[in-house]
């Protein structure tokens, strides 16, 4: 069984740069075909998908946060990370580390499209 578990701040200062790191147990990054995606829920809003690193370390982001959004991979650890730069409130959301077995290019995403999901963490940003 997969697991994956999301850990970071849950209070970031606007106009830092929020890292979150997720742990996978049960299965390795690197394992042909599978996409490892963060997306995010901004509070009364739907699913946004920010990016993904893909088994190869291919990564891939959605346009409108790619200018801000880097991920990277410890595969010595089997762990990624997610690094978002210059954020404001309205970054403020839970944060989710997924699996995929597809690479899905949009921006709004529903549960059901990825296998494995972490918890979740609430990230804040706020002075």
């Amino acid at each position: 069984q997969v697991q994956l578990q999301e850990s970071g701040p849950g209070l970031v200062n606007p106009s830092q740069t929020l890292s979150l790191t997720c742990t996978v147990s049960g299965g390795s990054i690197t394992t042909n075909y599978y996409y490892w995606s963060w997306i995010r829920q901004p509070p009364g809003k739907g699913l946004q998908w920010m990016g993904a690193i893909a088994y190869n370390g291919n990564t891939y982001y959605v346009p409108s946060l790619k200018s801000r959004t880097s991920i990277s991979r410890d595969t010595s650890k089997n762990q990624f990370t997610l690094h978002l730069s210059s954020v404001t409130p309205e970054d403020t959301a839970v944060y989710y580390c997924v699996r995929s077995s597809t690479l899905l290019l949009r921006q709004w995403v529903s549960r059901s499209e990825f296998e494995y999901w972490g918890q979740g963490t609430q990230v804040t940003v706020s002075s």
